[in-house]
């Protein structure tokens, strides 16, 4: 049957029942391991609905209440605090075997100030262009976890391992997860998806040849679109990152964000989720052999 109905309600209530109908699916058996042409074809007709079903709530502008602390104090407003980053890691033994993991940094202090994670077995494939519907369910499950229990860290903006805007699709995991979990939020990506006639062999020649002393290009297709923005985050860093629009954020805004959290290449959430979600599938790798 269908893994996800038209009249699903895509709220961030709804995420544990997303969740429910993705993996209560049977996971193929190793004589059936590919999953049929007809199965996949089916399968991406539902999740263009729900993408464009999502798509529709997207915001792509400044949408929040705080305000960073590099800029002028505008009233009362609450200065950015608290960051969460998101990441999953594999396991290299079983590739359906992940560890999400969501991290608070403190922008004030930049040390983490919580930290949760789940090890879990995947049964939903990954089809390009749809990898939120293979990771995003564990993701909000961490987010919504946190939000239930009403936690004092809760991130006012969460930073994602993974595109937004900069995506095939123009709607990526960051945006998946910022939509469904309703919160600002940037996708940040180590490689560059090809998109309006973008490469990642001609973004670092242009970021090259560009010399600018921020070390930061638009991304901007043959469209005129601008998808995003390429940056070296570091001095030490020869391969830029990919900063994209997730939700409720601009560009400059994101932009300004990533700068101020990359001690090194990726942004310290990032880094941090993916350094403990790493360690976490060592250990559980080691108490399981």
């Amino acid at each position: 049957g269908r893994m996800i109905t038209k009249s699903m309600k895509m709220s961030y209530l709804g995420v544990e029942k997303l969740w429910k109908i993705m993996n209560d699916a049977k996971e193929p058996s190793s004589s059936n391991s590919n999953f049929s042409n007809e199965f996949q074809s089916s399968q991406q007709m539902d999740w263009l609905r729900v993408q464009d079903s999502l798509k529709r709530k997207l915001i792509t502008e400044d949408d929040f209440k705080w305000r960073l602390p590099t800029r002028e104090k505008e009233g009362s407003c609450e200065i950015l605090k608290y960051v969460g980053g998101v990441d999953l890691s594999f396991s290299k033994d079983d590739s359906s075997i992940a560890c999400g993991t969501l991290v608070v940094l403190d922008l004030t202090t930049h040390k983490v100030v919580y930290e949760d994670s789940s090890i879990v077995r995947l049964h939903i494939p990954y089809l390009p262009g749809f990898l939120a519907f293979r990771e995003a369910p564990v993701l909000l499950e961490l987010l919504d976890k946190m939000k239930n229990n009403a936690h004092c860290f809760y991130p006012q903006l969460l930073m994602v391992d993974g595109n937004g805007l900069l995506h095939p699709r123009g709607f990526g995991l960051a945006c998946h997860i910022g939509v469904l979990a309703d919160l600002p939020t940037v996708g940040v990506g180590k490689n560059l998806h090809h998109v309006d006639g973008l490469t990642q062999s001609t973004v670092r020649e242009l970021l090259q040849a560009a010399d600018s002393p921020e070390h930061v290009l638009p991304l901007i297709g043959d469209s005129r679109c601008t998808w995003g923005a390429a940056m070296r985050s570091s001095q030490g860093s020869l391969k830029p990152i990919f900063i994209s629009v997730g939700h409720r954020i601009s560009l400059a805004t994101a932009i300004e964000i990533v700068r101020m959290t990359c001690r090194f290449r990726v942004p310290e959430p990032i880094r941090q989720a993916d350094i403990r979600s790493r360690e976490r599938l060592r250990n559980n790798q080691r108490l399981c052999s």
